[in-house]
């Protein structure tokens, strides 16, 4: 059974945005199979309308199953992996911008605020999570204006992620940062899959 990897975007993100297109295409001249699904309504991500559409595209997991997440892709696949049944574990996870405490320099738009909140404010079991994550690594970036460094503490302590953090990295984003490779994210996840 060959390995599979799942890249889950973020707020406002879609499967052709940023580094996604050239991660896949990475990803699938080595030999894996790669899916970047498009989850719904973007720029206003409810978990009820995401985790389920994930939970859809993923089918049955195994250890042989990989995430990568960007900034509410991360959450995505928490709480997804925090619906498993016990005994079921993925592979492993790569996170990037991730974010379970809180958020900053978000504009002061309600549907903005009321997002937030939203995934925020709703309970996540991170002991569960880690039930069926064996092995995760949370990349971040000291200057990212919306995920402040201090979010490493819960994918440190509470997921026992890898803890890598660069510099001048920004959201790690394509549409802000121009970013369309991140190879720090290839050679973390070719690290995992060995």
């Amino acid at each position: 059974m060959s390995k599979r990897i799942f890249i889950v975007h973020g707020w406002d993100g879609y499967p052709e945005d940023s580094w996604f297109p050239w991660l896949k295409k990475e990803l699938e001249a080595k030999g894996f199979q790669v899916f970047v699904p498009h989850l719904p309504d973007a720029g206003s991500p409810r978990i009820f309308k995401w985790v389920p559409k994930l939970t859809e595209v993923v089918g049955t997991p195994d250890e042989q199953t990989y995430f990568v997440g960007h900034s509410m892709g991360c959450q995505t696949i928490a709480r997804y992996l925090a619906t498993l049944p016990k005994g079921t574990k993925v592979g492993g996870a790569i996170f990037v911008a991730g974010f379970f405490k809180h958020l900053t320099g978000l504009e002061d738009d309600p549907d903005v605020r009321e997002t937030d909140q939203h995934w925020l404010g709703t309970p996540l079991d991170l002991a569960k999570v880690k039930t069926h994550l064996p092995q995760s690594v949370a990349i971040f970036s000291d200057d990212d204006p919306w995920v402040p460094l201090d979010n490493q503490d819960d994918f440190k302590n509470k997921l026992a992620s890898k803890i890598i953090i660069e510099h001048s990295q920004g959201h790690f984003s394509g549409q802000r940062d121009g970013m369309k490779k991140l190879p720090i994210v290839l050679q973390n996840i070719l690290a995992m899959l060995k």
